[in-house]
């Protein structure tokens, strides 16, 4: 979706506002005398992968300068806009994020795009080292017959629907059109998607849901939910965690499990002994699945898990343009021979699911920008330990001063605190890196850093909105939420974030 560039005489008066050119105490001085100082550092993404990043080399290299930039004017990526409402527990760490935005040598430049208002080449030129922590923005395709049905969504748009994102502040979803809602996968994502359309409302009034998806919900018609996963029970990839929440966490809500697809073949006996995540899964859903069994209450909705099944296309209702059914084929599990895993094969049944709504829970993908190299297959940048490599081949080499970080890096998977270990690992490739003195360039072409981005960004008008601006943002939230009794109250339009922030 386009971005709203508003242009008016707050725009000007907001560059004249640039984060602080700091300098260094004598003791960072001393602490760096082996090192060219300062080292200018660029991470791109303000997600936890970011943070973690810009925390662990604000911390190892007492030299560095780090500036980060993000396309939203909002910074902390997925903990604002991916973390479900109802888990406020997993937010709390943008505490620690805020701490080290307020460190003298780390800025933050929100509202400022990759690809479209500074290049990365443009980047290479002005920092030392930029390092890539912009995650995955995009959605993997199904690929199948009538995925351009309406009532069919990703996953993630409807996460950043009713987490208040700016660019799905519009999607409005139907939920009004009908009671079975169909969502593909069986990962956390899809669970927490699940429990959203589930969940009794008004605990969801306490949080800090966007008060549009409130609304939405609380007129929901939806009473079925069916998680589709294409393997079975012991491979279901959502965490014991997750799952234990959806099973044991929603009132007035019925599970159904087939007591057939629990059946465990020799296959899924070794998966269960090597994995102890699996295990947990596969005993929580065995459990749901009795506790649950003669259950019958017509005010009740129902949370249906169905397993072994993959869906073949997408059919019409009967105005032939909104989604009525997913064709569903059966399938078996075959050992792929190569990595010991079981993979889904399909048994050529067929069988029809109706629902009004589908949600697509298939993976997140991320997307290249001009100059970075991509594999597209995995959609991620090929790498060695965070060094950015030139190709997957083997005789790639390493592209200098150029680093990924978090999904971008491995592939979209894991929780917030897997990018504290994966920022780990990038960081002390920079830091090896800098001891062999692969950022000292001649004395004539010492990189500008900061102030390079902020002439960039001044010539070219783009009106960045700095940490203190977001904290604007974040008092006003916060001030309109104690109003409605929640934590705060997410403003959701670009044109209106960009205003507060001023």
């Amino acid at each position: 979706m386009g971005r709203a560039r508003p242009l008016h005489h707050a725009a000007r008066r907001l560059l004249l506002l640039p984060p602080r050119l700091r300098g260094f105490s004598s003791s960072s001085a001393a602490a760096a005398a082996s090192s060219r100082e300062p080292l200018h550092v660029c991470v791109v993404g303000s997600g936890p992968a970011g943070f973690y990043t810009a925390d662990k080399m604000l911390k190892g290299h007492q030299g560095a300068q780090v500036d980060i930039i993000d396309r939203l004017p909002t910074p902390f990526g997925l903990v604002r806009s991916g973390v479900a409402p109802d888990h406020p527990e997993t937010k709390i760490v943008v505490n620690q994020f805020s701490r080290v935005a307020a460190n003298d040598r780390c800025s933050f430049y929100g509202n400022v795009t990759l690809g479209m208002d500074v290049s990365l080449s443009e980047l290479r030129k002005t920092y030392d080292i930029v390092v890539l922590a912009y995650g995955a923005e995009s959605d993997r395709s199904l690929g199948i017959p009538g995925e351009d049905l309406r009532g069919i969504h990703s996953a993630r748009e409807f996460v950043w629907w009713y987490n208040g994102h700016p660019d799905m502040c519009n999607l409005a979803p139907d939920l009004q059109s009908t009671d079975s809602a169909v969502v593909l996968g069986q990962g956390n994502v899809a669970l927490d998607v699940a429990r959203i359309l589930l969940c009794c409302t008004s605990e969801l009034a306490a949080t800090d849901i966007a008060d549009y998806a409130l609304d939405a919900l609380n007129g929901s018609t939806i009473r079925k939910v069916y998680l589709v996963g294409r393997r079975g029970p012991v491979q279901a990839a959502c965490t014991a965690k997750e799952l234990r929440e959806i099973l044991g966490g929603l009132k007035n809500v019925r599970v159904f499990i087939n007591e057939a697809d629990l059946l465990k073949s020799p296959s899924d006996e070794e998966e269960i002994r090597n994995s102890r995540i699996q295990r947990r899964v596969y005993e929580l859903l065995s459990k749901a699945a009795i506790a649950h069994k003669g259950n019958n209450n017509n005010d009740q909705k129902e949370l249906h898990f169905v397993f072994f099944r993959r869906p073949t296309r997408f059919l019409p209702s009967e105005d032939g343009s909104t989604v009525g059914a997913v064709q569903l084929e059966k399938t078996c599990l075959k050992d792929d021979g190569v990595a010991g895993k079981q993979v889904a094969v399909g048994t050529g049944e067929f069988e029809d699911l109706k629902c009004g709504l589908v949600l697509k829970s298939v993976g997140y993908k991320s997307l290249p920008v001009e100059g970075l190299p991509f594999d597209k297959y995995r959609g991620v940048v090929p790498n060695l330990k965070g060094r950015v490599l030139s190709s997957e081949s083997e005789n790639a080499t390493v592209e200098p001063g150029l680093y990924v970080v978090g999904w971008l890096k491995r592939g979209p998977t894991g929780i917030v605190a897997t990018n504290l270990h994966c920022a780990e690992e990038t960081v002390a490739s920079i830091l090896e890196d800098e001891k062999k003195g692969l950022f000292m360039g001649p004395s004539d072409s010492k990189k500008e850093g900061r102030r390079g981005l902020l002439e960039i960004l001044e010539q070219k008008n783009i009106r960045f909105v700095p940490f203190d601006g977001w904290e604007k943002i974040d008092c006003k939230e916060k001030i309109a939420g104690e109003l409605k009794n929640k934590p705060r109250e997410k403003i959701t339009s670009w044109n209106e974030l960009l205003m507060a922030a001023n």
